[in-house]
């Protein structure tokens, strides 16, 4: 039997026997409601709800401290032996390079098919609610993280849910905390292997025999997709190896790098079609308040641009903590000021980007798309690329490339630190997911197991629910972290506070 009919085999096998589950759960967790005409994922609704109240409950707190979001990046508030592994540049890094991935490229092209060019602005909109989600997460995940005594540190909402809500309601909210942190863990992990791993080798594999390998070509055999999958596993397995400390210092090259070189090439297909962009922006206007358009019209686009933004940046979903816990701080807040600038990245700029480029382009696979003919994400994109050189598609194909194995790294150390909290922290524990991760990564060229990550989709924002009420119980203790790091700029600038010397510890919570 050759290897081909073994996957096919698999693949079938897995289908169905996780088909009927996956569809009941993503049924349950992705319900919709009729809106206008439209559906409209509660899920989704949850997650920007969120983000208004944190919006408003923090005064708008994206747009007032984002200077001081960016001081931060840069080390200006620094403070010299502050526990932790990375700075605040190098977590940054880490975390945006988890939520940048295929989604910024794929997903983009489905979202201005489905919900118009309007989608574009909605999806501008709840990036932007996202950054004060990701402020509170971020700030609880490094306020209750664990310092090991080997100077590593562990954090994330299977720390900060436990001991947040114990420490505001006593022995119940202990209970309660220990039981969401172990959910918490597994679906993490269960995400991890399939969403962050898997299907990231799987699509970009995908990719690369497309562009490079032909149909005939060794790529495009089951020797070359063993060959890839091993190639990438042993990359990601050295950058693994060194921790937290490792990955930041591969992400806090790649990241800048292959962010730089996919907006620079969305910039040069806009302005090789600039007489086309006050069209375009016109279109996304229009289309995001028009009373009739596509799928549903503003209803439609506004409900897809909220989808597409919130599973973009993950924000509420409580994964980004993890990385942003290892940052050197002694202040929460300065921590969950840098991470609302994630949203901003992904969101905002590189799946605003993908948006304009495939709008102002419009390759004629987009408008194949618009009236219903199912094409992939990245082939209209990779389309839009190609309106400008014939050879720009394999430009994308190395920004997937880059963007996958990022993703592949950061989720990698995420499911680390989930595997860590169920089956504790040891040299072999370590060893053993280390493996498994490589195993998954492999396999990821050669099987796709559809019904496995559709669960896998459906883990990660089911977490979104217990997290985000525990963001919502534990918002006041951000507000103390927040005004007590305020305090300290302020007199790091009054010349009052030395660089070395840290706040003091905030009054602990009380109970309501």
């Amino acid at each position: 039997m050759s290897l081909d009919s073994i996957t096919t085999t698999i693949d079938d096998a897995v289908s169905d026997f996780f088909d009927p589950v996956a569809t009941t759960v993503g049924d349950i967790v992705f319900y919709t409601v009729p809106v206008a005409g439209t559906d409209l994922p509660l899920i989704v609704a949850w997650l920007v709800i969120a983000g208004l109240v944190f919006t408003v409950w923090f005064g708008l707190v994206q747009a007032r401290k984002l200077k001081l979001a960016f001081d931060v990046v840069r080390g200006r508030y620094d403070e010299k032996g502050s526990p932790g592994e990375v700075n605040h540049f190098q977590a940054l890094t880490a975390a945006v390079s988890g939520t940048v991935g295929l989604g910024n490229i794929a997903g983009v092209a489905v979202a201005v098919s489905i919900g118009g060019p309007g989608a574009t602005f909605w999806m501008i909109l709840c990036g932007l609610l996202g950054m004060a989600t990701k402020f509170v997460e971020v700030t609880l995940g490094v306020k209750y993280r664990e310092e090991h005594p080997d100077g590593t540190v562990s954090g994330g909402p299977m720390h900060y849910l436990p001991k947040g809500l114990a420490d505001r309601f006593g022995r119940g909210g202990a209970k309660l905390g220990k039981v969401l942190a172990v959910l918490a863990s597994v679906m993490i992990l269960f995400f991890g292997l399939f969403g962050g791993n898997l299907f990231q080798t799987n699509q970009s594999y995908a990719q690369i025999s497309s562009t490079f390998g032909g149909e005939d070509g060794f790529l495009a055999s089951s020797a070359g997709a063993v060959l890839f999958g091993l190639v990438v596993a042993a990359l990601v397995g050295l950058v693994l190896l060194g921790g937290i400390r490792s990955i930041a210092s591969v992400t806090s090259r790649l990241v800048p790098a292959m962010a730089i070189m996919y907006v620079v090439a969305c910039l040069i297909v806009i302005l090789t079609n600039v007489t086309a962009v006050p069209g375009a922006i016109g279109e996304v206007f229009q289309g995001a308040f028009e009373a009739e358009g596509v799928a549903g019209g503003v209803i439609g686009a506004l409900i897809v641009g909220f989808q597409r933004a919130a599973f973009s940046n993950e924000a509420g979903l409580g994964s980004a903590p993890i990385a942003h816990s290892a940052v050197k701080t002694r202040h929460p807040a300065s921590e969950g000021l840098v991470a609302l600038l994630e949203p901003f990245i992904d969101t905002v700029v590189i799946c605003t980007m993908t948006a304009l480029t495939i709008v102002i382009a419009a390759p004629a696979s987009w408008d194949a798309a618009r009236e219903g003919e199912s094409i992939g994400g990245v082939t209209i994109t990779s389309d839009a690329f190609e309106t400008v050189l014939p050879w720009f598609p394999n430009l994308l194909t190395v920004a997937v490339l880059l963007f996958a194995f990022s993703t592949i790294l950061t989720w990698g150390y995420y499911g680390l630190k989930a595997w860590a909290y169920l089956f504790g922290r040891s040299k072999t524990s370590e060893t053993v997911f280390k493996a498994v991760w490589s195993v998954f990564v492999v396999a990821g060229s050669l099987l796709s197991l559809d019904s496995l990550i559709s669960l896998a989709d459906s883990a990660l924002f089911l977490l979104s629910v217990f997290n985000i009420i525990g963001l919502y119980l534990l918002a006041p203790v951000v507000k103390r972290e927040l005004d007590s790091f305020l305090a300290y700029v302020r007199d790091r600038r009054s010349g009052a506070s030395e660089p070395g010397a840290g706040p003091s510890e905030p009054e602990p919570a009380q109970a309501p």
